[in-house]
């Protein structure tokens, strides 16, 4: 079976078709500028010349027809028509507690997501509009919701309530919810599978860095704790995030800056980590070179991410009474070796972690990047959140 996957933002449509055969993309792209001048489609097969094509997209709607019309072409495209693809997944960010796993789309599936916008307001909205976008251009298909959301809900009690009053749970939803979710189980997984660990009691700690970035924890598989929280805010400095924070700072900087609570969480939100420590950039690429050339507060940003990083890694330790693999992903935890290995040298010498600097000089593929004579093992596996929304739809459409 072939499996669509759709990854809708405000104003993009993030897509690849995968072969679940042999689990192969047979083609994937990207529509940008949904609803804004200068709407653009690339389209790129293996083996072709990418497609581009400039045209308007006032909705997702008409996105989502576009992304059909370039997989179907009798040039560019990769199958005859859409009969042949089987099923449609979609990267949904929040369910709150309402659905705990990944499920056929249906109205009250719908329902469901409609009424968590607050809780996702910027991406919900559009997840929603490509599911229903999809309903529309192609009627009958099955659709598939795999929600972000959905790996923190193993999470035990001690690890996903807050410490305040349990009205706010019980009216809200208020809790530890965790993102990255399909990243993290898919990582989880794969590090089990590549590193012959124990399926059911192995203990992973899976460090998710990139712009956005987030530490979880998981016994033979299954999440037990996890950095971000009700929303992708707690947890590590990320690009543009603070992170974790007193909440009093909130207050404070209202009062003194004259400021809406909303306003202050835009600042965090968008304009504080490594952004906002450095006063360079959001991209970790620019801030390190920053630092090369001598900005002291590029390098303090620097050195605040990997110590929060290796601050949370200790802390799932303890809670998991132990550790048996620790694995990068993501952007950060894929491509920068140093940062991994400035991690496990400076910090992680308590668990006898120990980097092979040969094995550490990797990228693009997964890879035992620890010493032979390192306690814990430690991976690199580039993660797959698009094989892992694939994996999860056909399971369910052939259920």
């Amino acid at each position: 079976m072939k499996i669509l996957v759709l990854n809708c933002g405000s104003s993009s449509l993030k897509y690849q078709l995968i072969d679940m055969q042999d689990e192969s993309v047979l083609a994937k792209g990207l529509c940008e500028r949904i609803g804004i001048d200068g709407s653009k489609l690339t389209h790129k097969v293996p083996g072709k010349d990418d497609f581009e094509l400039e045209t308007a997209m006032p909705d997702h709607g008409v996105a989502v027809k576009l992304v059909f019309d370039a997989l179907t072409d009798a040039g560019h495209g990769v199958v005859k028509s859409v009969d042949e693809i089987g099923a449609i997944g979609h990267r949904v960010l929040h369910a709150g507690k309402k659905i705990t796993e990944s499920i056929v789309v249906n109205q009250e599936v719908k329902d469901i997501i409609r009424e968590c916008f607050d809780l996702g307001p910027l991406h919900n909205p559009a997840n929603l509009l490509g599911i229903e976008a999809c309903e529309k251009v192609v009627p009958g298909k099955p659709n598939v919701a795999v929600f972000d959301t959905t790996f923190g809900m193993t999470l035990p009690e001690k690890a996903f309530y807050y410490a305040i009053p349990t009205e706010y749970y019980e009216k809200y939803g208020i809790r530890r919810y965790g993102f990255h979710g399909t990243s993290h189980t898919f990582v989880s997984h794969e590090t089990i599978k590549f590193g012959n660990l124990d399926p059911d009691k192995a203990k992973v700690i899976v460090c998710h860095l990139g712009n956005g970035a987030s530490i979880s924890a998981s016994i033979g598989g299954k999440g037990v704790d996890t950095s971000m929280g009700l929303t992708p805010l707690e947890g590590l400095i990320m690009g543009t995030r603070s992170g974790d924070i007193d909440a009093a700072v909130v207050q404070f900087l209202a009062n003194h800056e004259k400021l809406s609570v909303d306003e202050v969480l835009n600042i965090l939100n968008k304009k504080s980590g490594v952004l906002g420590l450095s006063g360079v950039s959001s991209d970790f690429r620019d801030v390190g070179k920053a630092a090369q050339e001598g900005n002291h507060m590029a390098q303090v940003a620097l050195d605040a991410f990997e110590y929060r990083v290796a601050k949370y890694i200790g802390s799932y330790v303890a809670a998991m009474n132990g550790v048996d693999a620790i694995t990068f992903t993501a952007g950060v935890g894929e491509n920068d070796k140093n940062a991994r290995k400035r991690i496990v040298e400076q910090y992680l010498g308590f668990l006898g972690a120990k980097i092979d600097d040969q094995r550490n000089d990797v990228r693009g593929k997964a890879a035992l990047i620890s010493s032979d004579d390192s306690k814990v093992k430690i991976f690199m596996i580039p993660t797959n959140e698009e094989l892992a929304i694939a994996r999860d739809t056909l399971r369910l459409v052939e259920a």
